[in-house]
């Protein structure tokens, strides 16, 4: 699926092989785009809950890319915006952008051509503010990854600079933050040890810098586990379970992006 090419392209690395068509749960994968640090959030699909993942990107993600094949884009994929409003809030469309694949060394006049002239591929982009971009499915190829960021940080300008964020993304955050609140505290002791042991190693310019190094992995490592473990996620989990939310083919919203600061 086109959302894995995606992935892997705006990593630079192959996180996805060829051979995977779905995944379970939503996952989560930081690396460079243009020189950008960036986190990339994949979801199993649009027609189940997105808990997890608006977990994984609060307190929002700084554009929702939906990607499609261009081998095999058709009139039914006008439909997913309207997956995505659902799923995301009334307002997600408007940090929203159409991503399409196409493999091999297609000529890019052909390719713009074609998303010119097909109207569900123009309908599609409409709904989106005319936001897309072309993007090849081979990851080694980063040539478009410059004007790929330049297209969402005018996208984030068009809407203030601002992140996406919805009532559930708020209570996402909320809920995470309570969570590594919890998990620090539990921490406190083995942390003071590890600042003793720094000064007694360290001074000055370079025990801040070592503080600071320590503090910035043991707060990245508490906020993953919050992420992928708190109150909010364990009742829509619960929640979502008991309404029997149905899965379907993978399709539609392919990855959350947001630079990191």
């Amino acid at each position: 699926p086109s959302q894995f090419s995606l992935t892997n392209s705006i990593l630079g690395r192959e996180e996805f092989s060829k051979d995977v068509n779905s995944i379970v749960q939503s996952r989560k994968n930081l690396g460079d785009l243009a020189g950008t640090r960036v986190a990339v959030v994949n979801g199993p699909n649009l027609y189940e809950m997105q808990s997890l993942c608006k977990c994984l990107s609060a307190p929002g993600p700084h554009a929702l890319l939906m990607a499609f094949d261009l081998d095999q884009i058709s009139p039914n994929d006008v439909k997913t915006p309207k997956l995505m409003v659902k799923r995301f809030g009334e307002n997600a469309l408007s940090h929203t952008m159409v991503l399409l694949a196409y493999e091999g060394d297609a000529d890019m006049q052909t390719l713009e051509n074609r998303v010119s002239t097909d109207w569900h591929i123009r309908e599609l982009i409409e709904q989106c503010g005319g936001r897309y971009h072309i993007f090849n499915k081979n990851w080694r190829d980063r040539s478009r990854d410059k004007e790929l960021l330049q297209k969402i940080d005018r996208m984030l300008a068009s809407v203030g600079g601002r992140h996406y964020t919805s009532r559930s993304y708020a209570q996402a955050e909320e809920s995470v933050r309570k969570e590594e609140r919890k998990l620090l505290k539990k921490r406190a002791t083995e942390t003071e040890e590890a600042w003793r042991e720094l000064e007694k190693q360290y001074r000055g310019e370079a025990l801040r810098w070592q503080v600071d190094s320590y503090n910035s992995s043991v707060g990245g490592e508490i906020r993953a586990k919050a992420e992928m473990d708190n109150a909010w996620l364990r009742t829509s989990l619960a929640v979502g379970a008991g309404l029997g939310m149905a899965t379907g083919a993978a399709m539609g919203m392919r990855a959350t992006v947001g630079p990191l600061s």
